[in-house]
């Protein structure tokens, strides 16, 4: 799919696409523990934009989804992966999604709290990541408990689990990951949300989104996408279903 040169400027306004990578969601992207560089679903679609249109590529990383969007406002990256939420939708415009995944709850495992429509009462105090799509989502639509903020996700389960806090809120699968084989925390069957995963390109920059909303699709349709979920370990995450009007 070749890409015209103003496309390619609304890509790389800078002469490189300068992908931003969130590895506060491990499901999309990992640092590798010897190297530090990065890996994963999201990864391998950056590197597979820079090898269609020939533009090098440079990853600028992060520990939290709310600090990829607070760097738009100092022109940090030209694309990033981050979940379609209407608050971000102000300033960002997305492609379609390529992974759904879920929000979930952990819970001490003594806690009264047995399913998902028992948190949102007063005295629940939940550990969230600040401006996280999950913190986004609750911020909304929670109105008895309250919402505790820590930095990154990591740092919200510190929290929760120092704190004593009486839910934590998260990405469902790396919850199960933390919980299994302890003892002291457990996880809330079902989910009190659905995470789409997209692309996104600040607002603006019409022909680049152009350019990615039919990439995506392609790359959904042709396996790239579950073959990197399957590489990174990731198999939990489903594949967004195609979008006619990409």
């Amino acid at each position: 799919m070749a890409a015209a040169r103003n496309v390619l400027q609304e890509l790389a306004p800078t002469g490189r696409i300068r992908a931003a990578i969130n590895f506060g969601n491990p499901v999309l992207a990992q640092k590798d523990a010897v190297t530090g560089e990065p890996w994963g679903v999201s990864v391998d679609i950056a590197s597979e934009l820079s090898r269609r249109t020939g533009i090098a590529l440079e990853f600028v990383t992060f520990d939290a989804a709310g600090k990829v969007f607070a760097a738009l406002a100092q022109d940090k990256w030209d694309v990033a992966f981050l979940a379609i939420d209407p608050n971000r939708a102000k300033e960002l415009d997305f492609t379609a999604p390529y992974v759904i995944i879920e929000g979930a709850y952990m819970v001490p495992t003594g806690s009264p709290i047995t399913c998902i429509d028992e948190v949102d009462r007063a005295g629940v105090r939940i550990a969230v990541a600040a401006g996280s799509a999950y913190d986004l989502y609750l911020t909304r639509t929670i109105e008895a408990a309250e919402l505790v903020r820590a930095p990154t996700g990591p740092q919200a389960i510190e929290m929760f689990l120092r704190d004593r806090l009486e839910v934590a809120a998260g990405v469902k699968s790396p919850l199960q990951r933390f919980a299994h084989n302890r003892a002291d925390v457990r996880v809330l069957d079902g989910r009190f949300m659905v995470i789409e995963q997209a692309m996104a390109v600040p607002k603006g920059r019409t022909r680049a989104l152009r350019y990615l909303r039919p990439l995506v699709e392609e790359l959904k349709a042709s396996g790239f996408v579950a073959d990197g979920l399957a590489r990174s370990g990731r198999q939990e995450a489903r594949v967004a279903p195609a979008t006619r009007d990409a």
